[in-house]
């Protein structure tokens, strides 16, 4: 009978999502929050969402390697994670938001952090929009058939 409800336990625990996704159109409400220090402006200068240029730019963030956007002085955690090659996901940006703080030390790196702002609630609704502002992924090269 242990074995059986175990069984059960892990297959509900594979199939259900490891993270409630975000909601894009939601986020773009709640980035309202977070323009007084951050901006979202692409390479060629399209300016998607007006903000301050306290923190760094958040166009491409997800996907991009933590504390890596040039001419910007992070606080000690995020320069760890940047030598450690932490790369930003949707997941870890949303738990980041919620309380950079607490999130740089459960991963190891210094509590330092410039951003002292957290936001409580929508994190996974801004991850969700700042996604949606990126640039597309990159397409993997095929490799050649072989015959």
């Amino acid at each position: 009978m242990k074995t059986i409800f175990a069984v059960a336990a892990a297959t509900l625990a594979l199939t259900a999502p490891a993270f409630a996704a975000g909601d894009a159109d939601k986020g773009e409400n709640n980035f309202k929050k977070c323009k007084a220090c951050h901006m979202v402006e692409s390479p060629e200068g399209e300016t998607i969402y007006k903000g301050g240029k306290t923190g760094p730019n958040l166009y491409g963030v997800i996907g991009r390697v933590a504390g890596s956007v040039d001419g910007f002085k992070y606080g000690a955690g995020l320069k760890e994670a940047a030598e450690a090659g932490f790369v930003w996901t949707e997941e870890s940006l949303a738990a980041y938001v919620a309380d950079p703080k607490a999130w740089l030390g459960d991963n190891g790196y210094a509590t330092k952090s410039k951003m002292s702002f957290k936001l409580k609630k929508g994190g996974e609704d801004v991850a969700a929009y700042l996604a949606s502002v990126a640039p597309a992924p990159a397409a993997e090269e095929e490799a050649p058939a072989t015959e």
